[in-house]
């Protein structure tokens, strides 16, 4: 293997700390072929799909990516705007507030950058741009609420894979999760309050989690567990009765048996059964996606008003709501503790300019 030589290094410049925000993904653009090229890239990943390589590559290539990116296409095209991604139209603002919160909190400077799991910018790409920064500590964020191994595992194998060809690796930490962080907590329920405040409350509130395959939480996965926590203290945070509150897992691929109760079923089955107005949010997601504002908030509408429902509304994720970024931040610099930005500059302009002076006089170019 060829390792990566450090950028040109100068013994006056500062170091600074790196902190690494990752989400999903999303195609370059709704067409076909990008959305192709984007789905190989998402289910080629071992931790998505934990099926023998052989037969499910046959199956993908053979198969899927043959029928499924045309499907998605026309989805992603119901929801792009002239923005493009609305998940990489937040994530982007989600990062440029989450630099001004640094800036003004931190005693030293902090470098954000934005990555995505799978497509641009990749996690490659934002480890660059810390690396060029000369950042040497890095707090890797995923920004999923709740751990599992296909969404968090994932973002650090892709971290680890980048930086085992670097010569000069950082000193690197990673959130694993914040399910049940107060603040997090705090903020759907406030984000729910004034969903509440605007709409009125409906008859059920649906907490509507992305689904994984049951056999991963059988091996251990603890995404179930952590779904059910972070639903039941936002309930018990808005003082909702049991019966008034559900939780359900959407987005499920293929025949085998994920989570359940699945969130399409249950609404079609509580149309059917008289119950008329329904309220949904996504806590799984930290920013609005694919996932939320077509399947939740378009089709599974659909499906709840033509079985019965009369009255359906979709809560948008917490983005960058004022609130929410807040409580990433308290969550970075609290995950940061001991290192030197948090505490100030390790060394001022005139350390700078010492250091350099004595790697000057022991033949150093700079």
């Amino acid at each position: 293997m060829t390792f990566l030589d450090s950028p040109d290094y100068r013994h006056d410049t500062p170091e600074c700390l790196g902190v690494l925000l990752v989400n999903l993904g999303t195609p370059d653009t709704p067409g076909v072929s990008d959305v192709r090229r984007y789905l190989a890239e998402f289910l080629s990943d071992r931790r998505v799909v934990e099926m023998a390589r052989l037969p499910w590559m046959l199956l993908l290539h053979g198969v899927i990516l043959r029928t499924r990116p045309a499907r998605s296409a026309a989805a992603y095209r119901s929801i792009w705007t002239q923005d493009g991604s609305p998940l990489l139209d937040i994530s982007r603002r989600q990062a440029r507030a989450m630099q001004v919160l640094l800036d003004a909190r931190l005693g030293g400077p902090v470098k954000v950058a934005l990555a995505m799991r799978y497509g641009n910018p990749s996690v490659a790409a934002g480890l660059a741009e810390l690396r060029l920064a000369n950042a040497r500590r890095v707090l890797v964020f995923p920004l999923y609420p709740q751990y599992s191994a296909s969404t968090v595992a994932s973002v650090f194998d892709a971290v680890t894979q980048e930086l085992r060809r670097w010569r000069w690796l950082p000193e690197l930490r990673f959130i694993n999760q914040y399910h049940d962080e107060p603040g997090y907590i705090e903020a759907l329920a406030a984000s729910i309050r004034a969903h509440w405040a605007k709409e009125g409350q409906a008859e059920r509130l649906l907490f509507s989690f992305h689904g994984i395959p049951k056999e991963y939480f059988e091996k251990g996965d603890p995404y179930h567990c952590q779904c059910q926590k972070t639903a039941r203290l936002v309930a018990e945070h808005l003082e909702l009765p049991p019966e008034r509150w559900f939780l359900s897992f959407q987005s499920r691929l293929g025949k085998r048996e994920w989570l359940k109760p699945y969130t399409d079923v249950t609404l079609k089955e509580w149309g059917a059964q008289g119950v008329k107005s329904v309220q949904v949010l996504s806590p799984g997601f930290s920013a609005d996606c694919l996932e939320t504002l077509e399947e939740i908030s378009i089709e599974n509408s659909h499906l709840f008003l033509e079985a019965g429902g009369e009255s359906y509304s979709y809560i948008p994720c917490l983005n960058d709501d004022a609130d929410h970024m807040a409580m990433l931040a308290d969550l970075i610099i609290r995950h940061c503790g001991g290192w030197p930005e948090v505490r100030g500059p390790a060394i001022d302009a005139a350390g700078l300019a010492a250091r350099a002076a004595r790697a000057r006089a022991m033949g150093a170019k700079a």
